[in-house]
């Protein structure tokens, strides 16, 4: 209880002060580089204390599950950027969203966890039901133009309008006012609420995808948290870089149909974690190396092609 209550202090303490740095500054590209390098390198450091402390392979399994999680969490950062865009938030209400939405994945992944685990390890068939979502997340990923709900069209928000009405316009970035000595809500609000609702759908995939690697509940939570930390950071550099990397999320649907596979026959063939940790590795660098080449080949053909 000493480890997990003071892992979860020390993330809520690094998590407001992560928000209150961002607060006031220009998020150049640069700097958000230097913080995404930070919060993976904290990872990293995290993942050393991890070998000390339980071994050899639980510190792989982490890092193989801190890199499955990162690598998912870009998937969501799309829906991230539609949702901000439909609520005309501007970068400081964006930063507070994510804060909260981070503070909220948080209490949500943990029990999403302890439950899937639990439901494991009594009833072990369910993990080929994983394996079957995983797979069908690796198609959807891949093949289908699925489109985000309209935040006002969520059943969280369309409650909520119901318990307190939502004022028209931002109030900066509060959550609550007070209008003629009645209490409203704020766009800020609605955001959160969209924010979270999407992260929820995110973990259906995720949490069974972790699963597959370990059912330790604190390797399973610490990497999950350790990948979601650094997502604001993520969020703004791929909001600046988002069309450099063409092909990143076939390499993610990719790494979800083997987390899938492997799932499917861990009964029947195991295999090594090494060899997981490989393939994905192997599989972001390949995406992202020919997503570089292919966007430096469109901008070969556009120069042949204006010079002609």
């Amino acid at each position: 209880m000493i480890l997990w209550g003071g892992f979860i202090v020390g993330i809520v303490l690094l998590v407001w002060l992560d928000y209150a740095f961002e607060r006031g500054r220009t998020l150049t590209t640069r700097l958000l580089t230097f913080r995404v390098l930070f919060w993976i390198g904290l990872a990293l450091c995290f993942n050393v204390f991890v070998y000390f402390k339980f071994g050899q392979t639980k510190a792989l399994k982490f890092l193989t599950g801190f890199i499955v999680e990162k690598s998912l969490s870009v998937d969501n950062l799309f829906v991230f950027i539609m949702l901000f865009q439909y609520f005309s938030a501007d970068s400081h209400q964006q930063m507070k969203a994510l804060q909260w939405g981070i503070y909220g994945a948080m209490i949500l992944r943990l029990a999403f966890i302890l439950f899937g685990i639990t439901l494991i390890q009594h009833f072990h068939p369910v993990i080929y039901i994983f394996g079957v979502i995983l797979l069908w997340s690796a198609w959807k990923m891949q093949f289908s133009r699925h489109s985000a709900k309209q935040p006002n069209e969520l059943k969280l928000i369309k409650a909520f309008k119901k318990i307190m009405p939502i004022t028209d316009d931002y109030h900066g970035d509060r959550f609550f006012l007070r209008i003629d000595g009645k209490l409203w809500a704020t766009p800020m609000v609605a955001l959160v609420i969209a924010v979270e609702s999407s992260d929820v759908m995110f973990a259906l995939d995720s949490i069974p995808a972790i699963l597959a690697i370990t059912t330790d509940p604190f390797i399973v939570f610490s990497s999950n948290i350790f990948a979601i930390l650094g997502l604001r950071s993520i969020f703004f550099l791929l909001a600046h870089l988002m069309k450099l990397f063409k092909y990143l999320k076939s390499g993610v649907a990719l790494i979800l149909a083997f987390v899938a596979v492997k799932m499917l026959l861990l009964d029947i063939f195991h295999i090594p974690i090494l060899a997981s940790l490989g393939f994905i590795a192997s599989t972001l660098t390949g995406a992202i190396v020919f997503s570089i080449i292919a966007r430096a080949n469109s901008g070969l053909r556009k120069s042949a092609s204006d010079n002609k």
